[in-house]
């Protein structure tokens, strides 16, 4: 059974950090590529990392771009997301998700499982 449980959400400043973590379980996790998604209330869920399996080629949105790191850990079977200099727009419940290969694109479809989400609240 495939399980991604994402910890780490919290409620900070503008300005401020937080870093998520996705534990997984199920899989062999380093054949995978493994995401970030987020949806803030009343809008579409967007992408915001993703990283690949292997040597982990990374890609984010432009508006995280600078700002957040994604990275793995394949002994630890996690993948975090470190995000500095947090605005108010970041505000969303994040989720993790893994690929349906070793791949990690910015498309949702693309995505076989995914987590229950942490909650990011960003006050200005």
């Amino acid at each position: 059974q495939v399980l991604l449980v994402e910890s780490g959400g919290g409620s900070v400043q503008a300005g401020g950090s937080l870093t998520l973590a996705c534990t997984a379980s199920g899989f062999i996790f380093s054949n995978y590529g493994l995401g970030w998604f987020r949806q803030a209330p009343g809008k579409e869920r967007e992408f915001v990392a993703a990283i690949t399996w292997g040597r982990g080629d990374v890609v984010y949105t432009d508006s995280v771009k600078g700002r957040f790191t994604i990275s793995r850990d394949n002994a630890m079977n996690t993948v975090l997301l470190q995000m500095n200099s947090l605005k108010p727009e970041d505000t969303a419940r994040y989720y993790c998700a893994r690929s349906q290969g070793p791949s990690a694109t910015k498309a949702a479809e693309t995505y076989a499982y995914w987590g229950q989400g942490t909650q990011v609240t960003v006050s200005s």
